[in-house]
């Protein structure tokens, strides 16, 4: 099963693997003497000037010299990326969004990866439980680096409540080590009222800031609760007060580590922002956004995004009548946006629907969540106007199916326009206005 792992999928045309000759079929066995094992190891000793590519090919074994660029791509595409299969959550969470799916959603959706490779490829977020001494010693001795930690709590005893492992606290000596050895790590702390909140977060950023700057930033995001919680941990979402409260904590935090480290070092994501009722802050708070993907400065940078634009736009809008769809946390920013274009552009037309998360619960309110039966259920029977907009987070990639299996053409015959995804940006959201 390895070796077919490791068998080259497709080369490249005119890639620096197939001028040394590399086919597809052949089994890459070892770089410049070092077995490979999966992609971590392939990136590593495949990234000089110059290396060695032990192949196999037809029963026999040889070697083939490729030349290319320092960290340059060799052109290789395996039959498995990761080239080795991916390592599922060994976690309970307390708060897993997976455990509070619906029965009879497709199958990926149950899937829970806890994988490092993929942490330092695709900036997925891991709690370290399942990383073997192996591993992390590997980790270190191939500097793989930065890695993106899902921490919660650096209290042992809840951490192994929290993520519902007996070995979970190890994670936390992990972190050590990983610091001592110059390894950066990017954090999140999933906040649970009445768990890791309050007293407990002070203790959390107290001593994960001991670790900078190796620990480069974390994020504080509040909870998501789906209705469909039935026999698990009971859990409390946010309410105003208390996220307003705990922005408040984090910022207070915050400007110390600013004092004392150069960097705020905690930021809290826009959902709680959005939760306490609060603007965002300025551009300059975000720090050149290091945890954009966790949701934290997203709509500064989309609000700067458009700003930009919006100043150099030229030409008429057309005032074509539309539609953009999202959810009930976006639509505020979506709206103070177009507001803001219609000073300079009277014409535009173009309404923002925020859609009610019916099937989750009204607690989850982020577009990535809606589903293709909310999306038709609530804009049907409206005037929409020519089209419909939404972002392409709502979609499975690259196949325009919602998270239940409703599909972009079934949306588009139930709502009667074309429904259109986009991608997120300001310079985007500017042509869907003057469109």
């Amino acid at each position: 099963m390895a070796g077919a792992r490791n068998t080259v999928k497709s080369v490249a045309p005119g890639s620096p693997a197939e001028r040394a000759g590399i086919r597809p079929g052949d089994r890459l066995a070892a770089v410049n003497g070092s077995k490979i094992t999966d992609v971590l190891d392939y990136m590593y000793y495949a990234y000089d000037e110059e290396s060695v590519f032990t192949l196999e090919r037809d029963g026999r074994t040889f070697d083939v010299a490729v030349e290319k660029e320092p960290g340059q791509d060799a052109g290789l595409d395996f039959e498995e990326y990761l080239m080795d299969g991916m390592r599922s959550c060994a976690n309970n969470c307390v708060f897993c969004f997976v455990d509070q799916m619906p029965p009879g959603m497709r199958e990926t959706l149950y899937f829970k990866d806890d994988d490092v490779r993929l942490s330092f490829l695709t900036g997925s977020y891991l709690t370290l439980t399942n990383m073997g001494e192996r591993e992390v010693q590997r980790v270190i001795d191939l500097k793989i680096s930065p890695i993106n930690v899902s921490v919660h709590t650096m209290d042992p005893e809840l951490r192994r409540l929290m993520l519902g492992n007996k070995n979970a606290g190890r994670g936390i000596e992990i972190m050590k080590r990983f610091a001592r050895a110059g390894i950066e790590m990017n954090c999140q702390i999933v906040c649970c009222p009445g768990l890791n909140d309050g007293k407990e977060l002070d203790r959390t950023m107290r001593r994960l800031a001991r670790l900078a700057p190796h620990v480069r930033s974390c994020s504080v995001i509040p909870v998501g609760l789906t209705r469909f919680r039935e026999g698990l941990y009971p859990l409390k979402p946010f309410d105003k007060e208390l996220a307003a409260k705990t922005v408040a904590q984090v910022e207070k935090f915050g400007e110390k580590c600013l004092k004392r480290h150069g960097s705020r070092i905690f930021f809290c994501s826009d959902e709680m922002y959005i939760k306490a009722g609060l603007p965002i802050p300025p551009e300059e708070f975000y720090e050149g956004y290091p945890q954009l993907e966790n949701g934290v400065g997203m709509l500064r940078l989309l609000h700067a995004e458009f700003e930009e634009a919006l100043e150099g736009a030229e030409g008429p809008a057309k005032g074509t009548r539309a539609t953009i769809a999202t959810g009930v946390s976006a639509a505020v920013t979506l709206r103070s946006l177009r507001d803001l274009a219609k000073a300079k552009y009277p014409n535009i037309n173009v309404d923002i629907i925020p859609i009610v998360n019916d099937f989750f619960g009204h607690t989850i309110d982020v577009a990535g969540l809606i589903t293709g039966r909310d999306l038709i259920a609530q804009l049907r029977d409206r005037d929409l106007g020519e089209r419909v907009y939404i972002t392409n987070r709502m979609l499975r990639d690259g196949q325009g199916v919602f998270l239940d299996d409703v599909t972009l053409q079934d949306a588009e015959n139930a709502l009667g326009v074309p429904v259109i995804p986009m991608e997120n940006g300001g310079e985007r959201l500017l042509e869907v206005f003057l469109s």
